[in-house]
């Protein structure tokens, strides 16, 4: 099955994927020009990703991602954002959607220590409220240290429950088959369990 990009149809996502650039030099600001910004299509809402940077007396900038519901005369809900937990590094962002739900991709890295590792976090989240009703991670792992996840690009596959996240990474993803630098994970009935994913490195 082939990824699909577009459709007339709600029920097929639509996608547009990207990674952040630089950042702002603000304590808190919406990184909109520096970053890439990347949108998606449900019941009506177009739904858009970035991420704002904070800063702090007591620890290295964070950067957190934010998923926005755009109001508009399609949409049955108001304007709403919601942000997900900040990361130490500039986050690389990706986002698709159908009536399904909204599923959103960032890489996370949980330290500003240089040699910490940088995971990839995925996200379930509801169209009506912004509720995040599935969390899982993608990380790899180099002996016995965590390695990175670069980034992961979302697509839905044809039949619009399935979920494939195509990205780059260091080190060995659980359970992958074949090996390279580069991967492909799938996961099935991704909006409605919580089916691991079938990984293929190459």
């Amino acid at each position: 099955m082939h990824p699909v990009k577009s459709t007339a149809s709600l029920a097929v996502a639509l996608l547009l994927s990207a990674c952040g650039g630089p950042a702002t030099a603000e304590s808190l600001g919406t990184a909109t020009d520096s970053a890439a910004l990347t949108s998606a299509f449900s019941q009506g809402c177009t739904f858009s990703m970035t991420y704002q940077q904070t800063s702090s007396t007591s620890h290295p900038p964070l950067f957190e991602p934010v998923i926005t519901r755009q109001a508009s005369s399609t949409c049955p809900w108001p304007s709403a954002s919601v942000v997900l937990a900040g990361s130490y590094s500039e986050p690389g962002l990706s986002i698709a959607a159908n009536d399904l739900g909204v599923a959103v991709s960032y890489t996370y890295k949980y330290s500003p220590s240089g040699s910490s590792g940088v995971y990839l976090e995925l996200r379930h989240l509801t169209p009506d409220t912004l509720s995040v009703v599935r969390s899982t991670t993608l990380y790899a792992h180099d002996a016995f240290r965590f390695s990175k996840v670069y980034r992961g690009e979302l697509s839905l596959l044809a039949d619009g429950s399935t979920l494939q996240v195509q990205g780059t990474k260091e080190g060995t993803i659980p359970f992958e088959s074949g090996n390279g630098s580069n991967y492909i994970a799938t996961y099935p009935d991704f909006f409605t369990s919580t089916t691991t994913p079938t990984v293929v490195a190459y």
